[in-house]
């Protein structure tokens, strides 16, 4: 297998001196293209920092992060954005949709900000393989949290990045539904051949998983 996402000696300081934060302190890592990873650590752990230097939406204080054979440690704004819109799908726990548009407008939007012409049948078989057709035209306030959190899991694979990217998916959801939106990340990606990493609190989730990273004080157990 080859690897989609590689850390070598990465670290993210904050402040300095005497409140100097070392939330990701010289850590390495490989994760293998298709691969399922959780990593897991309690609050103030680093976890959120370091799936952000991975996803390009933050810069390490030093270090690279490679995606997909490239190093984004040194990108511009503007080359990191590319990055994440055509190799990156995100999924947060706030779910984070527009409330003025419908889940279909949702789902495509990053599609449309990246020029990209939306590939209907593989969007629908997403909406489908999530259990959102009679929902499409629905606003996210008609939706439940469930549905929400599909309607981001949608959204995040519809752009068929190679990596999605989850932070707490499951954090605002009963553990049922928690439970569900896991295995239908598992499963989708497993069916478009992704590499899914997912931060969690929770036992149940990371055994799910391929494999568990554990962070603790900014390094990797």
């Amino acid at each position: 297998m080859s690897i989609i996402l590689e850390t070598k000696n990465l670290c993210k300081y904050y402040n300095s001196d005497e409140n100097l934060v070392k939330a990701v302190d010289h850590i390495d890592l490989q994760i293998e293209q298709g691969e399922f990873v959780t990593i897991i650590g309690k609050s103030g752990s680093g976890k959120s920092t370091l799936l952000h230097l991975l996803g390009g939406l933050d810069n390490p204080t030093s270090g690279e992060v490679w995606v997909d054979g490239q190093n984004i440690a040194g990108f511009s704004g503007e080359e990191l954005a590319v990055i994440r819109r055509r190799k990156i799908g995100f999924i947060f726990q706030a779910f984070n949709l527009v409330p003025s548009l419908n889940v279909w407008e949702n789902i495509v939007l990053p599609l449309g900000l990246d020029a990209r012409k939306v590939d209907e049948i593989f969007v629908k078989d997403i909406i489908k393989t999530l259990g959102m057709e009679d929902r499409v035209r629905n606003l996210p306030n008609m939706l439940s949290g469930g549905q929400q959190q599909r309607c981001a899991i949608a959204r995040a694979i519809a752009a068929k990045p190679s990596i999605v990217l989850a932070d707490e998916p499951t954090g605002n959801l009963d553990s049922k539904t928690g439970d569900e939106v896991i295995s239908l990340l598992k499963s989708s990606a497993k069916k478009y051949g992704q590499t899914l990493v997912v931060i969690t609190h929770n036992e149940e989730i990371a055994q799910m998983a391929d494999r568990t990273i554990t962070i603790e004080d900014g390094k990797i157990g």
